[in-house]
């Protein structure tokens, strides 16, 4: 059967978020599949969809982001629109996707990885160590604080919500001395006039799934099946497969302090994970390697293996 391939007057529409960095990856994704399909960039439409995560009231809020709610708060709305039709395809930001999709769609198809490593920003501080004791740091992330409060627990640490211009904004208005953001994020935009700091895998470990762009699809929609096929990263698959499986078997959301990071070489696939208490005061990690095709039951068993660890009440 040939492929239907869309046109000017009747284009394949790409819902995001309406943030800069949503509009970039759902650019991205528009731009490869304009290139593998000879199309003009008019056959492809970006449609910017209202999520709850992105409500004003609740970025100016300094309410922390479990009380408000879970993941789903930056992809309902998107994938809402995606099952009643108004939109052929979703392009999400894979460390805001819950682990699990809504009957009738998929998530398959992955974009070439961007920097892993989150970056520590601040106008006026060098990096991590050089922070004043007490000092007063910006982050919306559990992971980011917990990650913190092990390492520095004299910090004070004040919830921090927005996109990547919002908490910009925040420092230089001296909300903070200091905040966290993705490397990936700042690259995508352009922002090399940041004052960003990259920090090692080794000394902070990123969200499962940070720096990788997911397309969401209906289950049944051959046809985007086929056009996502042309542009899917196998070697970023394989590793999200891997990190996902792990934070799955966690229960993992925005709500539990998870870190999670896999890498390839060649036939073998290495995973490190890590679980911390929500106020920095322990941390459990474990670092194994397998052959790809076991990546997935390796991911599970390190979860258990974590999980029992920690007991119950850990997190």
């Amino acid at each position: 059967m040939t492929l239907e391939l869309p046109s000017p007057a009747s284009p394949f529409r790409i819902g995001t978020r309406g943030s800069p960095l949503a509009l970039a990856q759902a650019h991205e994704t528009r731009d490869r599949l304009s290139t593998a399909f000879s199309l003009p960039t008019e056959a492809f439409e970006v449609v910017v969809i209202k999520v709850r995560g992105d409500d004003r009231s609740l970025i100016a809020s300094d309410t922390p982001l479990k009380a408000i709610g879970n993941k789903g708060l930056f992809t309902r709305e998107i994938e809402d629109a995606l099952l009643d039709g108004s939109i052929d395809i979703a392009v999400h930001s894979m460390k805001d996707m819950p682990v699990d999709q809504p009957n009738g769609l998929l998530l398959n198809c992955y974009l070439p990885r961007e920097d892993v490593r989150d970056a520590f920003v601040s106008p006026t501080v060098a990096g991590l160590a050089d922070l004043p004791q007490g000092a007063t740091v910006g982050t919306s992330s559990l992971r980011r604080r917990a990650q913190l409060l092990a390492r520095r627990p004299d910090l004070n640490v004040v919830e921090f919500r927005g996109n990547v211009q919002t908490r910009l904004k925040k420092l230089d208005d001296g909300v903070a001395t200091a905040t966290f953001l993705a490397m990936a994020g700042l690259n995508r935009l352009g922002m090399a006039d940041v004052p960003a700091t990259p920090i090692s895998e080794d000394d902070m470990l990123p969200a499962v799934a940070q720096g990788a762009i997911g397309i969401e699809r209906r289950s049944a929609d051959s046809r985007a099946a086929e056009m996502l096929e042309a542009i899917h990263d196998t070697p970023t698959g394989l590793r999200l497969s891997a990190e996902r499986a792990f934070l799955a078997r966690l229960d993992g959301s925005c709500q539990t302090p998870i870190g999670g990071l896999a890498t390839l070489d060649s036939g073998t696939l290495r995973l490190r994970g890590e679980i911390l208490r929500v106020d920095g005061s322990e941390v459990l990690s474990d670092d194994q390697d397998c052959a790809v095709e076991d990546a997935v039951a390796l991911a599970e068993d390190m979860a258990r293996k974590l999980l029992a660890l920690a007991g119950p009440d850990f997190f």
